[in-house]
């Protein structure tokens, strides 16, 4: 039988393991949110996380990306080689939770989870160094910047996978509205591709009374807002998916006066990179042909920021299988559905084989919310899934 697909180790302590340590994680978890970093600034962070896994016997790797870290254990003889990925940087925030442990850092705070996705994997990592099962090497990777979606791209040119190779790399994010610790997967593409521009419509100012001898960029660039979702709903195939969404508008100062120019700034999403193309040379096209009905000029800047993050079908299965047979079926939230949310991890996905998982965060508030927290409940069956995924692959 296949290496992915056959079966797990089914009576194991994990759980109690973990459970005797469980606090020393939450307190850690904490500890983290207080002191929230930036993207490629995440230098106490870096820190911590280091003092950790080699206090618990890794051979840890600094510095990769900047503040980086990837740590490795090998047991035994076995020749396979797993990757498990959290993130670990936060968000220009300013947090309004009102906690104990709320950010110390003005304007900056976790509010995606990143300082629980390190805490679980750290919680998985102390258990498999004191009492894992396991036949081969295991790659823990700490990866900054994910916010930004520059921390996945730049750790894999610095040589992530050249320098620690691994079969298969996995990585996991919580969701709110979705019961706590509950588990969902996706075959496929299970994060959208994101992209941004910011489009500079070009007029001729004058006084608001005479519109007649000005050139209006706020009209054009009110029709061009109106007809971009034409792009949606006539240019893509119907059982695609597609967003295309204005978050930014920028145009004079004062009511009696209309302005040389607008700025508008969007961002796109979409499952696949051929509705990703269209986008790209439909948005542009229709921006530039929008203002010109009006007499107006564009200025374009189109950029391309990471791709659809998709799951790769046999290491999706497997990680399923390992969920249903740690934490019971009824741990699988059934019909999970692909997120047009953004992730990074879509270059890991991209460079090697695996797959992204979701786990609830129960009813808390959404991601990126000034009034989020991450849920302490789903440390311990988010850690003990990480083990018994770990033990498995690595049989």
């Amino acid at each position: 039988m296949n290496a992915i697909t056959q079966t797990f180790h089914t009576n194991d302590p994990v759980g109690n393991g973990i459970a005797a340590y469980l606090g020393e994680i939450i307190a850690l978890r904490q500890d983290l949110h207080q002191y929230p970093e930036l993207a490629f600034q995440e230098r106490r962070t870096s820190k911590v996380i280091a003092s950790k896994l080699s206090a618990w016997g890794y051979e840890v790797a600094s510095g990769i990306a900047g503040t980086g870290i990837v740590a490795t254990l090998k047991r035994g003889d076995g020749e396979r080689q797993l990757g498990i990925r959290a993130d670990m940087d936060a968000l220009p925030i300013e947090e309004a939770t009102e906690l104990s442990y709320a950010s110390n850092n003005p304007g900056v705070m976790h509010a995606c989870g990143h300082d629980g996705h390190t805490s679980i994997l750290l919680a998985a990592a102390r258990y498999l160094a004191e009492s894992g099962n396991f036949n081969g090497t295991l790659r823990l990777i700490f990866q900054p910047a994910e916010e930004i979606g520059a921390g996945a791209r730049k750790m894999i040119s610095e040589g992530l996978f050249d320098r620690f190779p691994v079969d298969a790399v996995f990585g996991l994010h919580n969701w709110p509205g979705v019961p706590t610790g509950q588990f969902g997967f996706v075959t496929g593409p299970a994060m959208a591709s994101v992209d941004q521009a910011t489009i500079r419509v070009i007029g001729k100012g004058g006084h608001g009374a005479e519109p007649h001898r000005a050139v209006d960029p706020v009209l054009a660039s009110a029709s061009f807002i109106t007809a971009l979702q034409s792009v949606v709903s006539r240019n893509v195939d119907p059982q695609d998916m597609a967003v295309a969404t204005v978050g930014s508008i920028h145009a004079g100062t004062a009511s009696n006066v209309i302005p040389e120019s607008v700025e508008l700034k969007l961002t796109m999403r979409s499952f696949s990179e051929a509705v990703r193309q269209q986008l790209q040379e439909r948005i542009p096209a229709l921006a530039r042909a929008q203002a010109e009905s009006f007499g107006a000029t564009t200025d374009v800047n189109y950029r391309l920021g990471f791709p659809a993050l998709v799951n790769h079908p046999e290491e999706t299965a497997f990680a399923r299988a390992v969920a249903v047979d740690a934490l019971g079926g009824a741990a699988v939230e059934e019909g999970f559905r692909p997120r047009t949310a953004s992730e990074d991890f879509a270059f890991m996905l991209q460079a090697r084989p695996g797959s992204y998982l979701f786990v609830g965060n129960g009813d808390s508030a959404p991601l990126h919310s000034a009034q989020y927290d991450f849920n302490d409940a789903i440390i311990a069956p988010a850690a003990r899934y990480w083990v018994r995924l770990a033990e498995a692959f690595l049989q």
